[in-house]
């Protein structure tokens, strides 16, 4: 079993920047690709970034492009969703989700995800 912690969540300011942690307990968390995901006040997850298991790529919504970065630091479990430029269309709760996967496809729909986080609270006002 995997057991994922998210944390950095808060409340900011259109345009400030945020970063969000997940810290997993396995003993093989360099064999899982992460992702995170936004929840909307209706309950859907929407795909954000995606990391493979040695770090190697990314993968990123277009809404995320070119303002938030994906990392892990495979020696502390931990991956980690850097959001700059931050806008009020990213409110929502951010979760981190486990996939044991080592290849290079990027997965991106919550169901191919097994492990989740409870998720960490994300308000950008306007």
């Amino acid at each position: 079993q995997v057991q994922l912690v998210e944390s950095g969540g808060g409340l900011v300011q259109a345009g400030e920047s945020l970063r969000l942690s997940c810290a997993a307990s396995t003993g093989t968390f360099d064999r899982y690709a992460m992702a995170w995901f936004r929840q909307t006040p209706e309950n859907e997850r929407i795909f954000v970034a995606y990391i493979t298991a040695d770090g190697g790529k990314t993968y990123y919504a277009d809404g995320a492009e070119g303002r938030f970065s994906i990392s892990r630091d495979n020696a502390e479990n931990t991956v980690s969703l850097q959001m700059d430029s931050l806008k009020p269309e990213d409110t929502g709760i951010y979760f981190c989700a486990a996939r044991y996967y080592t290849g290079d496809y990027a997965y991106y729909r919550p169901r191919e995800f097994v492990w989740w986080g409870q998720g960490t609270q994300v308000t950008v006002s306007s």
